[in-house]
């Protein structure tokens, strides 16, 4: 019986979450592959002195790991379980700065960023030189980033010095950055799926009151027609991060396509009604001939 093991984080609660999940345990089912959704809160592995211990690979030919706990998806893939997407790329995904810096060497345009500088104590002010440079470099507004979240947490825009200023005392503690804001792309973005080396859909999202489109802050997507230049540029990212499976977010720029980021685990709910496409069916037919050469 050929197996496979879908684990999602500990603490998912949504329709949204975990639609995700039963869709490709939907797929599965129709190519004869019965596949287990797990909450990844039984510790499915841990570490010991003398290598990992995890009977899962020898349960399941394969595991889809919908989550960004870095250190139980390394262990798992230590133990030999193979995942969908590997353990480091989820990792330079998750960590919005790690993403920038392999892109940007890759020659991918991004928004002119700084990098955050981290404090270890909170009772430290942050400086007025450090907000002085980020002021006079990117100017108003801006935006600031947490270095880990989706759905549109973590992001905020400045508009002035005096929301700058908490903006980054909220943060200072925290991995973070200083972005450039593309106004050009202001409450509208374009995300790209990527399944095995091809697009599969491509989805505008709009806000008519956030400068952030993501449908969980309220955005609406619709189909979008993608042109030969931004298929290749998002077959180029998904190459470069090596990831099975992706959902890549673009600004508008003045002059084309920007990143925005890249989503090792996109949900792609919307996606799939919006576009039609059977996001879920094109993951799952990969994923079987990786595994079973089929």
């Amino acid at each position: 019986m050929k197996k496979g093991l879908i684990l999602v984080n500990a603490y998912w609660k949504s329709e949204t979450e975990i639609y995700q999940a039963d869709r490709l345990r939907e797929e599965f089912a129709a190519l004869g592959v019965e596949i287990r959704i797990r909450r990844n809160n039984y510790f499915p592995v841990h570490l010991r002195c003398t290598g990992n211990v995890s009977p899962l690979a020898e349960a399941y030919d394969f595991c889809i790991y919908l989550d960004k706990d870095k250190y139980t998806s390394y262990l798992l893939e230590q133990s030999g379980l193979h995942l969908f997407n590997r353990h480091d790329a989820i990792v330079a995904c998750d960590d919005k700065l790690l993403t920038y810096f392999a892109l940007r060497d890759a020659g991918i345009a991004i928004p002119r960023t700084f990098a955050g500088l981290l404090c270890y104590t909170p009772s430290e002010k942050v400086a007025k030189e450090t907000l002085d440079i980020i002021e006079s470099e990117l100017s108003y507004p801006l935006v600031v980033k947490e270095s880990f979240g989706s759905m549109g947490k973590g992001v905020y825009k400045a508009d002035n010095r005096e929301e700058l200023e908490s903006i980054a005392e909220q943060v200072k503690c925290k991995p973070h950055l200083f972005q450039e804001y593309i106004a050009e792309s202001s409450g509208r973005d374009l995300r790209v799926l990527v399944v095995g080396g091809k697009v599969v859909a491509a989805m505008k999202r709009i806000s008519d009151g956030d400068f952030r489109s993501n449908a969980a802050l309220g955005g609406r997507g619709e189909s979008y027609p993608l042109d030969t230049a931004g298929e290749a540029l998002a077959l180029k990212i998904a190459r470069v991060m090596r990831l099975d499976y992706c959902g890549i977010d673009f600004l508008f720029g003045k002059n084309g396509y920007v990143l925005c980021e890249v989503n090792s685990n996109a949900f792609f709910a919307v996606a799939e009604r919006v576009t039609g496409a059977n996001i879920a069916g094109a993951y799952a037919a990969y994923i079987y001939k990786e595994i079973y050469g089929e």
